[in-house]
C-alpha cells in the first residue's frame, strides 16, 4: 500500500512539475482579476493616500524566451471616491478619479517547475485625474480639478503556479516611485475666481497584492 501511496505522489509531482514550461510557450497573455493597490496623493489627502480594491482592470502581454520574458502591461481605473483633504476630518472631498498606466519591462522566473517565483521590473506611464467638488468649513463649496502625468519605476516579487501546460495562476506585489508633474484648480460656487497652481513630485506607492491568470501559446 505504502508503495502504491509513492508511486502515485510521484507521478503527481512529475506531472505537476511539467506542467507549466514557459520556455515552450512564445507568447503568454494575462488579466488581473482583483488587485488591492494604493492611489497617487491628491491634493493635500490628510491620509496621504488611499487603497482601493480593483476587478479585471489590468492586462498583460508577455513575449517568452526560456525562463526571461519581455512584458508590456496597462490599466485603467475609473471610480468614485470621497476623502478629507488637508486634515482628518475637515474639508470633505468627493467626486471621480480616474488613473491610468502603460508600462514595458522584463520578468526573470527561477525554475520551469509548476510553482514559479518570479522577479519583474517595470518602466512606464502613469497619469491621474480628479474632478469632483469640496466642501470647506465656513467656505463657498468649489468646482475641483487635480492632474498629475508622469513616469513610473517599478520592482515586482511575484509567484505563479499552473495547473495545466497552456494556463497559470499568479499572484504578486510591487513598489512604485511615480515622479510627475501636475496641476491643481479650485473654483468657488458663483464665481469666476480660481485658485490654481502647478507642482512637481515624486511618491513611493506600495501595491500589496495583485492576483491573476495567464495564457500561454506557442
Amino acid at each position: 500500500m505504502i508503495k502504491k501511496l509513492l508511486l502515485i505522489a510521484l507521478v503527481c509531482c512529475s506531472t505537476f512539475a511539467f506542467a507549466q514550461k514557459d520556455g515552450d510557450a512564445n507568447i503568454s497573455l494575462g488579466v488581473r482579476g482583483y488587485s488591492y493597490t494604493e492611489l497617487p496623493q491628491l491634493f493635500n489627502q490628510a491620509k496621504d493616500h488611499q487603497f482601493i480594491s480593483t476587478t479585471f482592470n489590468s492586462y498583460l502581454i508577455k513575449f517568452n524566451e526560456g525562463l526571461f520574458s519581455y512584458r508590456l502591461s496597462g490599466n485603467y481605473i475609473n471610480k468614485s471616491l470621497q476623502f478629507d483633504n488637508n486634515c482628518a476630518g475637515c474639508d470633505l472631498t468627493t467626486g471621480k478619479v480616474k488613473d491610468y498606466a502603460f508600462k514595458a519591462g522584463f520578468e526573470k522566473n527561477f525554475s520551469y517547475t509548476g510553482i514559479q517565483p518570479y522577479f519583474a521590473f517595470d518602466l512606464g506611464y502613469r497619469g491621474t485625474e480628479f474632478n469632483g467638488r469640496g466642501f470647506q468649513e465656513q467656505k463657498t463649496p468649489s468646482a475641483v480639478n487635480y492632474r498629475k502625468r508622469g513616469v513610473t519605476v517599478t520592482p515586482v516579487l511575484g509567484i505563479k503556479i499552473s495547473p495545466i501546460k497552456e494556463l497559470s495562476i499568479f499572484a504578486e506585489s510591487n513598489m512604485e516611485f511615480f515622479y510627475a508633474f501636475g496641476k491643481e484648480r479650485a473654483t468657488a460656487d458663483g464665481t469666476d475666481q480660481a485658485d490654481s497652481h502647478k507642482f512637481k513630485k515624486g511618491e513611493f506607492l506600495i501595491n500589496p497584492v495583485a492576483v491573476g491568470i495567464q495564457f500561454h501559446f506557442r
